[in-house]
């Protein structure tokens, strides 16, 4: 393959605009091709990016100005608030910070097209073809380009993954869905520098305490039938409320915590799901990052740090 000078990056979420900005330190022009017609701006729920993450963001030139809390410890404990282990952060590493990520997406937004990265909205890919030459990608809406290599930066449900190859796994539903908000309850001696892990009965609830007061909390609720976000967000969030709280009324501390929580508070972001392995991520000039290519348990805390990681990671 002849010097690579251009690249189509497939998706404007994270892992794409961190993946344009980390090329361009290698000397490759990239361009960034977003399906939805408008940005992601004020979407999601919150996150933590880890240690390798923050110095991925390093790399790429988007740690400046991304404020989050820090996270200096985990503790788990059982349904009853009896604590069963404790986790330090790393020894020689930087705290990992929670926060939102409509906050990291406009941060890594901003700084790509500060630094002349284009991003194109409305480009939902629907077919590549290779040549000795380039690879040009082919749009929905009837447009083509042409670039020295694609990467699917495209998540989950990642096109490019198929193309790459056709039977490719997808992701699985773990049977789980997802829930978090803010309460107005605070739990007792817990630190705002330790993330909890609580175990209950019938489900899992992860929580700290937030500057300003309250709790920021978010659970896993076993559930048969999966459900995508949009299916998921069509029930009222009063309807889901009645349901966690009926989960979490012999828990500590989520029965404190869902008596503190305002029904129109609730984020509801449906199925939790995690990739197989993927047998091959490149193929010719088509490469995966990010969660196309290797999307982490949920409860891992690693899908942000991972995808900006990946994206280094390829340009160097």
């Amino acid at each position: 393959m002849s010097a690579i000078k251009t690249a189509a990056v497939i998706g404007g979420g994270i892992a794409g605009p961190v993946t344009a900005l980390a090329l361009r330190r290698a000397g490759i022009e990239a361009t960034v091709y977003e399906a939805y017609k408008n940005t992601a701006d004020g979407l999601g729920g919150m996150l933590m990016v880890a240690p390798n993450g923050l110095s991925a963001l390093e790399v790429a030139g988007v740690d400046h100005g991304l404020a989050g809390q820090p996270i200096h410890r985990m503790v788990m404990t059982d349904g009853r608030g009896r604590r069963m282990g404790e986790f330090a952060g790393l020894t020689g590493l930087p705290p990992s910070q929670v926060m939102w990520r409509a906050d990291l997406y406009q941060a890594v937004r901003e700084r790509a097209a500060a630094a002349g990265v284009q991003t194109l909205y409305g480009k939902r890919l629907a077919g590549a073809e290779e040549t000795p030459a380039g690879v040009t990608a082919e749009f929905t809406d009837g447009t083509r380009v042409t670039a020295d290599v694609l990467v699917g930066a495209d998540g989950i449900r990642s096109t490019v993954r198929r193309l790459i190859d056709p039977a490719a796994p997808g992701p699985r539903y773990t049977g789980l869905l997802g829930f978090g908000a803010h309460s107005k309850a605070e739990v007792p001696r817990a630190r705002p520098d330790t993330m909890y892990f609580a175990f209950g009965e019938h489900a899992f609830l992860g929580y700290w305490p937030v500057p300003g007061g309250g709790t920021a909390w978010f659970g896993n609720l076993p559930y048969q039938e999966p459900l995508s976000a949009e299916q998921a967000r069509a029930t009222p969030s009063a309807a889901w409320m009645r349901i966690l709280r009926e989960k979490f009324a012999g828990d500590v501390p989520g029965r404190d915590l869902l008596r503190g929580t305002g029904d129109d508070e609730l984020l509801t972001f449906g199925g939790l799901e995690i990739l197989p392995s993927v047998p091959a991520w490149h193929r010719g000039r088509m490469v995966l990052v990010g969660d196309a290519a290797h999307a982490p348990s949920s409860s891992s805390g690693q899908g942000a740090s991972l995808a900006v990681e990946s994206a280094v990671q390829l340009a160097r």
